[in-house]
């Protein structure tokens, strides 16, 4: 999950909060859970159908990784694990999926496509970082 130029971007913003999705440390390691485990025909954004077909699976992750905060990347997983989308109106407000506190943002790719949007996402993991961190 999460190559290319929004892999990268994703890897620098998580090291910037002092996080590392290789680090074998759990205080620092990051789990990645996709809503669906491939990409769907034409990287097309998943349906109602597909988002409710592997949402218990997403959800089974999250209880088998037992993150203690849940950050999450973009509408498709807002949908899933919130029950609603509208990224824009959602990120940076704390919510619960899975019985964790979860904090929504923007996705690593939308970011690269609107870079305005940047100093929202930092925001957002400047929060994450404090919940992290104990704060």
């Amino acid at each position: 999950p999460f190559v290319g130029a929004a892999g990268r971007l994703l890897d620098r913003m998580l090291a910037a909060i002092g996080r590392d999705r290789t680090d074998a440390d759990p205080a620092r390691a990051v789990y990645i859970a996709n809503v669906l485990p491939w990409r769907p025909p034409a990287n097309r954004t998943p349906t109602a159908e597909e988002v409710a077909r592997w949402t218990p699976f997403l959800l089974r992750h999250l209880d088998l990784a037992a993150p203690r905060a849940v950050l999450i990347l973009g509408n498709t997983p807002a949908q899933a694990l919130l029950g609603r989308g509208g990224i824009t109106r959602l990120r940076g407000i704390w919510a619960e999926a899975a019985g964790r506190p979860a904090l929504p943002s923007f996705h690593p790719s939308y970011l690269l496509r609107q870079p305005e949007a940047k100093r929202e996402a930092w925001a957002d993991l400047l929060a994450m970082r404090a919940r992290l961190d104990g704060g």
